[in-house]
C-alpha cells in the first residue's frame, strides 16, 4: 500500500474540515510519513553529520503547513477522499505559453470559455516566473520560484486566475525547475560575491581537476550551443556546473540545506493554487563522479523525499515526472521497492509518443507493438501524460535492441527518421527540422509542429486536396490514440486548429540557434473566430477533437486503471487495443497507419465483430460485419463499443 492510501484511511475517520480537524489530519499524515522521510533523508545525508539539518526539516514542515491557505487545505481533503483523482477519464489537458496564447494572465482568464468549448479542463502553463532578459531557455532559467514575471502580470493576477480555474473545475499544472537556477538567482548572486555558504548550494570548483573528471562520463545535453558541462564565472573566479546552458547553474543536492530551501520554494509555489507540479529535469538532480549523473538511485530517493514531505503538507497536489528517458527508466519514477507508488504520481509517456512518430514515418506498427509488449507495468496508483507534441523536441526514445530484433538496421533506421521528418527525403510529406544533431554518434532530435510534421503544411503549399485530407486524418488519428490510451491526454496549443511551423524565430537573435521555437507559435485567434462560420482544415480538426473529448468523458472505461489490452493484428500497418472493464462495456480502438486502405480479418476484433452489434462511437454509427474482412480507410480511427 502506498502512503496516499494510508492517508485516505485516516481522512475517512475525520470527515469535517474545521481548523482543528485539518491540523489533526496533518499530524496524522506527518506521523505516517515520518519514518520514510527519516530513512530517505539519512540515506542521502548521513546521520552522523546531518542530525541538525534533519531537526530543521522537522520544524520546517509544520510551518509550511500553517502557511497553506485554508481553502486549499479543504481541497486537499476532498482529493484524498476521492482517491487517484488524476486518473479520471474526465480530464483532458492543454499545454501553452501564456504570452503566445493570450499575451498575459489576465488575457488567459478571458480565454477560459475557449477551453470549455473544446472540452479542456487541465492546463499546463509554461514557465511564468522571473527569468533573465536575454537567453533564458524559455523561462527554465529561474530567477525566482514563486513570483510572476512582469511580462505576464502580477501575483494577484495569477491568484485571480487560479481562483477562477477552481471555480470552473479546471486543473492547473506549472513547472518547478528543481535541477538548476539561473545565474541571476539570489543564491547565485551571493555566490558570485564570494559567499561560501551559497557557493556550496551549487557545484563550484577553483580549478578544472574535478570538472575534467566529471566530463569523462557526463554526456552533452546541447552539444551545438552549450558544449561541455561547466562554465567559468569571472566574478566568482570559479568553475560552476552548468549541464544545460551556461546561465543555468546546477543545484548541489548533496547539501541538505539546498533540499530544505527548495522544499520551501515548492510549497510557496503550490500555495498559489497549483494542482500538479511538473518536476523539470528531475533525472539530473543528483550528481556523482564517474557516472552520467542521470537516473541515479539518489535522485529517486530525493524525489520521494520531496513527494512524502509535500504529501504531508499539501496532499491534494501531485507530481509529474519530466523524465524523457529510456522506457525502463521512466517506470522507475513511479517508485520502486519500498518506494513503489511513493515517488511521482504521473509521468510523460514519452515512449508512446516517440513510437507513434515512428509508426507514422514507416507506416508500420511493428516497432510500436514490439516496444509496447515489452514495457514494464506501472503501479496502479500512477498514470501517464499522453501527448504527441509539446514545447520541446521529439527524441527517438525507444531501445535499439527492438529495432534490431525486427530486422532493421539501427543506425540507418534512426537516420531515416531524421531525414523523413526534416523533409530530406523527396517523397516525405513532413516539414520539420533536426535539433541538436551530434555528428560524433549520429544522434539527433526532431522539431516541428504536429501539423507540419504530419504533412499539412506541405499539402497546403501544394494545394493538394487529397494530401490535405490525409494530413487531417493523421492529426485526428494521433489525437484519438492519446485520448484513449490510458492517462491524461495533453494537447499542445495550436494543434487543435492545425497550426503549422512558425519560422519567425530565425529573425530573433536570442532564439535563432534553437529550432524548438519553430513549434512555439502565437495562437491565431482570427482562425478561432471563424471556426463556427467557415468549413476549413482548422474547423475540421477542432470539431473532430472536440467530439473525441466529448466521447472520452462519457466513457469511464477510458480512465486509467491499467486496463489496456493489446490485440495482435496480422496487418503490420494496423494498431488495435482494448480498454476493458468488469463493470461496463469496453472500447476497442483500431487505427490504420498507412496511406492506403488496409484490410483486417473480422476475427481480429474479437467479440466486437460478433452479431453485427458494434458501434463506432467516434461518429455514432453502427458497424456492419457482413464479410470476413474489414477495410480501413487511410489513417482511419475507430472506437468500437458493443451496442
Amino acid at each position: 500500500m502506498n502512503q496516499a492510501s494510508l492517508h485516505s484511511l485516516h481522512t475517512s475517520k475525520h470527515p469535517t474540515t474545521k481548523d482543528s480537524d485539518l491540523n489533526a489530519l496533518f499530524e496524522l499524515r506527518f506521523a505516517t510519513n515520518l519514518t520514510m522521510i527519516k530513512d530517505l533523508f539519512f540515506s542521502l545525508y548521513p546521520e552522523e553529520n546531518n542530525s541538525a539539518s534533519f531537526e530543521k526539516l522537522l520544524k520546517t514542515l509544520p510551518a509550511l503547513f500553517k502557511s497553506r491557505p485554508n481553502s486549499l487545505k479543504t481541497q486537499d481533503i476532498d482529493r484524498i477522499c476521492e482517491g487517484d483523482w488524476y486518473k479520471s477519464a474526465q480530464l483532458t489537458g492543454m499545454q501553452l505559453y501564456v504570452d503566445h496564447f493570450s499575451d498575459d494572465l489576465t488575457g488567459l482568464e478571458k480565454k477560459i470559455a475557449y477551453f470549455e468549448k473544446l472540452g479542456v479542463n487541465f492546463l499546463h502553463l509554461m514557465p511564468i516566473t522571473p527569468r533573465p532578459k536575454d537567453e533564458n531557455d524559455g523561462g527554465y532559467a529561474v530567477n525566482n520560484y514563486h513570483e510572476i514575471d512582469p511580462r505576464y502580470g502580477t501575483k494577484d493576477d495569477f491568484l485571480k486566475l487560479t481562483h477562477k480555474l477552481r471555480d470552473k473545475n479546471i486543473l492547473l499544472m506549472v513547472d518547478f525547475v528543481a535541477n538548476h537556477t539561473s545565474n541571476e538567482f539570489s543564491w547565485a548572486k551571493k555566490a558570485k560575491e564570494g559567499n561560501v555558504k551559497y557557493q556550496s548550494y551549487y557545484y563550484t570548483f577553483e580549478d578544472r581537476q574535478l570538472p575534467n573528471a566529471f566530463e569523462q562520463t557526463l554526456p552533452e545535453i546541447f552539444p551545438m550551443t552549450s558544449p561541455g558541462n561547466f562554465t567559468y564565472d569571472q566574478e566568482m573566479e570559479k568553475w560552476v556546473m552548468t549541464v544545460f546552458n551556461r546561465y543555468q547553474w546546477d543545484l548541489n543536492y548533496s547539501n541538505p540545506e539546498v533540499f530544505i530551501e527548495m522544499l520551501g520554494n515548492l510549497l510557496r509555489l503550490v500555495n498559489l493554487g497549483v494542482d500538479v507540479v511538473r518536476l523539470d529535469a528531475l533525472a539530473f538532480m543528483w550528481k556523482k563522479l564517474g557516472t552520467q549523473s542521470q537516473n541515479l538511485p539518489e535522485a529517486h530517493a530525493l524525489i520521494s523525499l520531496f513527494r512524502l514531505c509535500l504529501q504531508a503538507i499539501a496532499p491534494g497536489v501531485v507530481f509529474l515526472a519530466e523524465a524523457i528517458v529510456a522506457p525502463n527508466e521512466i517506470i522507475k519514477y513511479f517508485g520502486l521497492g519500498t518506494m513503489k507508488g511513493n515517488e511521482c504520481e504521473i509521468a510523460y509517456n514519452a515512449t508512446l509518443m516517440a513510437l507513434l512518430w515512428d509508426a507514422i514515418a514507416t507506416q508500420k506498427t511493428t516497432l510500436l507493438y514490439k516496444n509496447l509488449y515489452n514495457l514494464p507495468k506501472k503501479p496502479l496508483e500512477a498514470t501517464w501524460i499522453n501527448y504527441i507534441r509539446c514545447h520541446d523536441d521529439i527524441g527517438l526514445g525507444f531501445e535499439d535492441r527492438y529495432i534490431d530484433e525486427i530486422g532493421w538496421d539501427v543506425k540507418q533506421h534512426r537516420k531515416f527518421l531524421l531525414d523523413y521528418y526534416a523533409g530530406n527525403i523527396e517523397w516525405s510529406p513532413s516539414k520539420g527540422e533536426i535539433f541538436m544533431y551530434n555528428p560524433k554518434n549520429g544522434d539527433g532530435r526532431i522539431t516541428g509542429s504536429s501539423a507540419s510534421l504530419l504533412g499539412l503544411e506541405k499539402a497546403l503549399e501544394l494545394k493538394n486536396k487529397i494530401k490535405i485530407k490525409e494530413a487531417i486524418s493523421k492529426i485526428i488519428m494521433m489525437h484519438g490514440i492519446i485520448f484513449s490510451y490510458g492517462g491524461i491526454p495533453l494537447i499542445y496549443a495550436g494543434d487543435e486548429i492545425g497550426t503549422v511551423n512558425d519560422y519567425s524565430y530565425l529573425s530573433d537573435l536570442n532564439k535563432k540557434e534553437d529550432s524548438r521555437w519553430i513549434n512555439r507559435p502565437k495562437q491565431d485567434w482570427n482562425v478561432v473566430a471563424k471556426l463556427d462560420a467557415e468549413i476549413s482544415h482548422h474547423s475540421e480538426i477542432f470539431f473532430a477533437l472536440q467530439g473525441l473529448i466529448r466521447v472520452r468523458k462519457k466513457n469511464p472505461v477510458l480512465a486509467d486503471n491499467n486496463n489496456l489490452v493489446l490485440y495482435n493484428s496480422q496487418n503490420p500497418h494496423v494498431l488495435i487495443y482494448e480498454r476493458t472493464s468488469e463493470k461496463e462495456e469496453g472500447i476497442l480502438i483500431v487505427c490504420n497507419f498507412n496511406q492506403s486502405p488496409q484490410t483486417i480479418r473480422k476475427i481480429e476484433l474479437g467479440a466486437y465483430s460478433e452479431k453485427n452489434k458494434s458501434k463506432n462511437i467516434v461518429i455514432g454509427k453502427s458497424m456492419k460485419f457482413d464479410l470476413e474482412t474489414i477495410e480501413l480507410k487511410p489513417y482511419e480511427l475507430l472506437w468500437l463499443k458493443k451496442a
